[in-house]
């Protein structure tokens, strides 16, 4: 059974301005306001929760503090689960493009680096978590993303077969865990890290979710 398999932070949905809100908490508990623009910022957001606070705390002078950066998570998850769809939308044409994967034969699933509870939350937040037929985060294994095994697994938990599939995302990360499985990696131009795809070299890009059932045919039949 061929398998689209999608990342979701800044591939599905642009989650980069609710991340930025649950750091600035963290932050401003810290007594030192804002450090991070959801703008600006927004790239770094989609890398995770560790990787906001690590750029806040140089930004305070104090880069090596891994400390803070450890007491300061579990606030910032539980920040971000209190308001985890707030600002977040999914990318135009994402939830078509799925519909019509699925139409054709395809299974489809999500493989996140973000926790599995805090991605199952916010895809049933936004209403389309029933779309997908299985789901893996960070901790669904004892292994993630890039490791290849992470993307296999899901995969199996959709029913497919891992030899057939290809991985929808945004980053390097996405890239080097497809590469590492010997599956095709198509990446997307629109988010954040958009201007970065194209060095990868990624068997596809698209820059709209139009594209990519054509893509996917091309690439995996």
């Amino acid at each position: 059974m061929r398998t689209v398999v999608f990342d979701l932070d800044g591939t599905l949905a642009d989650t980069s301005g609710d991340l930025i809100a649950a750091a600035n908490a963290c932050f401003r508990g810290m007594g030192v306001g804002d450090l991070l623009d959801p703008v600006r910022d927004a790239g770094v957001a989609l890398r995770g929760g560790r990787a906001m606070l690590s750029l806040g705390m140089e930004r305070l002078g104090r880069a090596g503090d891994r400390a803070e950066i450890d007491r300061q998570y579990p606030v910032l998850l539980e920040a971000y689960r209190s308001a985890i769809n707030v600002h977040t939308v999914l990318y135009p044409g994402a939830m078509t493009a799925v519909e019509e994967l699925s139409a054709e034969g395809y299974r489809v699933a999500v493989c996140t680096n973000k926790p599995e509870a805090l991605a199952r939350l916010l895809l049933q937040r936004l209403g389309v978590l029933g779309a997908f037929q299985a789901l893996t985060g960070a901790d669904t294994l004892a292994v993630r993303k890039p490791d290849p095994e992470h993307l296999r697994e899901t995969v199996r938990r959709a029913g497919g077969v891992p030899a057939r599939c290809l991985l929808v995302g945004d980053s390097d990360t996405d890239r080097e865990t497809a590469r590492a499985a010997g599956v095709p990696s198509v990446l997307v131009t629109f988010g954040p890290n958009g201007d970065a795809v194209a060095a990868l070299t990624p068997e596809a890009m698209i820059a709209h979710f139009d594209e990519l059932p054509d893509v996917v045919a091309r690439l995996i039949g």
